[in-house]
């Protein structure tokens, strides 16, 4: 008997550890350098309508009737909602703000239905009430079904019949083509949720929803909504986008921003606060997005880690540490003079929502914060590792007293977190505030450090930023927002030979992730981004290739002299990075030159090498692009013979991944 324990307590260690491949980790090979496994992940900030309207699944604009001029000039609880009296039936709608659903979205609408008619040549349509035509026209696919949902009051009058419709509009003075339609009765005399599924027997890319009242008298409306039933996972996000996520094989994500985190350019009134965005949806308080719209909070910090969990990534929260974007009211270019910084008096408020987030994501349910986190679907902790503290503020003495403060507190009560400070924007040797951010993470041992920089992409052909960086610091580099300033295949492939040298000194830095990640078309504040999208699809860059290629190729240990390049310039670079978990080896060789390049490999010390691999291969003309109509850069995947000595080409304007098993 005890030694049916002991091999079943061997059997169990086995399995812990095994890979992932079902075979055991091995060790690596002598000549190795040890680096993160963690290299590349991405940064999600709402910019270019990323959440609503994006990966954000709901489908209704200002479902809410929130919008405001706050948000943008000319809008208010109407824009993006029609009202509707077909058959000639008579009535109006009213925004209203008293007695609300709930406080935190005081705004609601009233469909006053004075009388209901239906005329021969409207062929059944009567009512009053509301159309609605999404972010540009909602798109549905025949035989899907959609959740249509809504906070309604019944405030005079019998209980009221409700049809709900997904139709394709036909132009004024015509009816509409039914796509799907359902009718319930709205009989709560207090605000009360009626739901209905719409199954359209067509595909159709404009489509719009209709909400309309057949009785008269009055209903309050409120927090429409429709959902696609097939979400990413189930869980309410846009599946095609968030499956471009996953293909990324990201380690962590970075969230929710970026300037939006501190209010960008309109100060400490618009500051993204958390706890506004884990409870339920009709409660979240919208916000103005400081890129000039509106935030519903459908997508908050419960999503954010729920999709974190989803695909596998560590969540990196960032949270403002009392001190706003230096942009705010123009700032750009001042001293200094716009920085609005929050009394120290007050900073007890921002420290403790650092303290509640990190209960909210690892405290047990029988804790204040575990216990909303709980109510909301997710019992277990999320298992919270980093956080992150400000974004790329100017880092003035003020800045540093807050930081200093929230940091000290943060550590004191959570050893255990690991905190990513910021180097401020434009983060170079010789730039002010880098040079500050880096004075500061030393003297408080800061485990991570953020740096930021957009460049053109001659910066990232030739530049090799940390190869000259200082070995012994105890602090590391989180690449936290970077790119080329252009898409095109020299863009990404630029962007290649600096990861490559990321790779090589990934002793110095842990993280990297491309900014910014989405961006909707005819909706995009910035470019370039890794994905744009519209209703149907996204397209994804040459960029998004390169940022997939070393995401798939993750590994913990690097090798520099395995590959020699005849006649190597700054526009080739190569590196071999092996996996010891998986027991897989991947070697990468970027070519930004007009030049076919002859390349020698020497794999000599890796001795239980197979020789069946994949070869995965992306290539062009320096001038090739993706876009909506076209998409001509792809990875190409083939079979390779692969020799622990041996000679290749590489082609011009060519990045190449060479996965190997052992």
């Amino acid at each position: 008997m005890k030694q049916t324990k002991k091999l079943s307590l061997a059997a169990i260690m086995l399995a812990a550890v095994l890979s992932a491949n079902g075979q055991k980790p091995i060790s690596a090979p002598k000549g190795g350098k040890a680096i993160s496994n963690e290299l590349i992940g991405i940064f999600f900030e709402d910019i270019s309508s990323a959440a609503d309207g994006g990966l954000y699944a709901e489908l209704l604009q200002n479902g809410s009737f929130e919008y405001s001029p706050a948000d943008r000039d000319g809008w208010g609880p109407g824009t993006h909602w029609h009202f509707l009296r077909p058959g000639h039936s008579l009535g109006f709608m009213e925004p209203r703000m008293s007695a609300p659903l709930h406080p935190n979205n005081p705004t609601y609408m009233r469909l006053h239905v004075e009388r209901v008619r239906e005329f021969y040549d409207y062929q059944g349509w009567k009512g009053v009430g509301l159309q609605n035509d999404g972010f540009d026209g909602i798109s549905v696919k025949a035989g899907a079904s959609y959740t249509f949902s809504a906070f309604m009051r019944n405030v005079s009058g019998d209980a009221k019949q409700v049809r709900v419709a997904l139709v394709e509009p036909q132009g004024w003075g015509k009816d509409p083509r039914l796509l799907a339609e359902a009718t319930f009765e709205a009989d709560g005399n207090d605000w009360k949720q009626y739901q209905a599924v719409l199954t359209p027997q067509e595909d159709c890319t404009k489509a719009a929803l209709q909400v309309l009242v057949l009785n008269t008298g009055e209903v309050d409306v409120d927090q429409l909504s429709l959902m696609p039933q097939d979400t990413y996972k189930g869980h309410g996000l846009r599946r095609d986008l968030a499956e471009a996520l996953e293909a990324l094989h990201p380690k962590f994500m970075r969230f929710p921003g970026g300037c939006v985190v501190h209010g960008g350019g309109d100060g400490f009134w618009n500051t993204y606060r958390w706890k506004n965005t884990v409870g339920p949806r009709h409660q979240r308080p919208g916000l103005k997005n400081t890129w000039g719209y509106h935030q519903s909070m459908g997508l908050g910090y419960f999503e954010y880690f729920q999709l974190c969990e989803d695909i596998g990534m560590e969540p990196l929260p960032i949270l403002p540490c009392g001190v706003s974007c230096q942009g705010t009211n123009g700032g750009w270019g001042m001293k200094g003079q716009a920085q609005e910084v929050v009394p120290m008096e007050e900073m007890d408020e921002w420290v403790q929502d650092a303290l509640d987030l990190i209960e909210w994501a690892n405290g047990d349910a029988t804790t204040r914060w575990g216990r909303v986190r709980a109510e909301a679907g997710h019992p277990e902790p999320f298992n919270l590792k980093y956080l992150g503290l400000g974004n790329e503020e100017r880092i003035s003495p003020e800045f540093c007293e807050r930081f200093k403060y929230i940091y000290n507190k943060v550590r004191e009560a959570h050893p255990e977190i690991v905190i990513v400070g910021t180097a401020g924007p434009g983060s170079h040797p010789g730039n002010g505030d880098f040079e500050n951010g880096w004075k500061l993470a030393e003297e408080l041992g800061m485990p991570i450090i953020d740096e930021h920089y957009y460049e053109k992409n001659d910066y990232f052909l030739s530049s090799r930023q940390y190869d000259k960086y200082p070995r012994d610091r105890k602090t590391k580099v989180y690449l936290g927002e970077y790119a080329a300033k252009d898409k095109k295949l020299i863009d990404a492939l630029a962007e290649a030979l600096y990861l490559i040298h990321v790779e090589r000194n990934g002793d110095v830095v842990c993280m990297t992730s491309y900014a910014p990640l989405f961006a909707r078309k005819n909706a995009t504040n910035w470019d370039p981004d890794l994905i744009y999208f519209d209703n149907e699809r996204p397209y994804l860059t040459c960029s998004y290739y390169v940022q997939q290629m070393f995401g798939q190729s993750a590994g913990n240990y690097y090798y520099g002299d395995c590959v020699t390049i005849d006649n190597k310039t700054n526009l080739q670079e190569q590196s071999v990075v092996l996996n010891t978990n998986t027991r897989r080896l991947y070697i990468k060789i970027a070519n930004a030159s007009d030049q076919t390049k002859e390349v020698r490999l020497n794999l000599s010390r890796f001795g239980s090498l197979k020789p069946n691999c994949t070869i995965t291969t992306l290539s062009g003309q320096p001038g090739d692009e993706n876009n909506f109509d076209a998409q001509p850069i792809a990875p190409k995947k083939q079979d390779l013979k692969l020799k622990k000595k041996m000679n290749m080409q590489v082609p011009a304007y060519t990045f190449m991944m060479i996965e190997a098993q052992m």
